[in-house]
């Protein structure tokens, strides 16, 4: 046994993204927000040139989101995506609170504008529409179904 951390000797300390996939499993976050959250830290660290997140702190938090904004153009949901990543490997892995994190430069919330057919276009694209498809949409459009749903059909 090793002493420090009453380890046998050849075991290793999990690395740091085995212990962020580790508590985010423990809190039952989904495996897509596993995955997001885990890119964000990597593309943290390397953005810092691989340094310990330890060692970074609130302005380094800053440096990274006003350059997602800025530099990369995200949208206001990727950005707060990529904070809530940094803040959970934070306060739930390092166990370090952070506290403000200045003045980011935030992405703009995009502004979207709902479309809504006429009845005369409605028309026309159930008119070029064939077989199983026209009870379908139909179907979908009853139940108010987002884009993104009647896309596939």
């Amino acid at each position: 046994m090793n002493k420090s951390n009453d380890k046998p000797s050849g075991e290793k300390k999990p690395k740091r993204l085995d212990r962020v996939r580790e508590a985010i499993r423990t809190k039952h976050y989904s495996p897509r927000t596993e995955e997001a959250y885990v890119q964000w830290i990597k593309r943290f660290i390397f953005f810092h040139n691989k340094r310990h997140p330890a060692e970074m702190g609130e302005l380094e938090i800053n440096q990274f989101l006003s350059h997602l904004a800025v530099k990369e153009n995200v949208a206001a949901s990727t950005q707060n995506q990529a904070l809530s990543a940094i803040i959970f490997l934070y306060k739930e892995v390092l166990k370090i609170e952070v506290g403000s994190i200045g003045n980011v430069v935030w992405a703009k919330k995009s502004k979207r504008l709902l479309v809504a057919f006429t009845r005369e276009e409605a028309k026309a694209v159930l008119n070029n529409l064939s077989g199983g498809h026209v009870m379908s949409i139909l179907f979908l459009w009853e139940l108010g179904a987002p884009y993104k749903q009647t896309r596939a059909v």
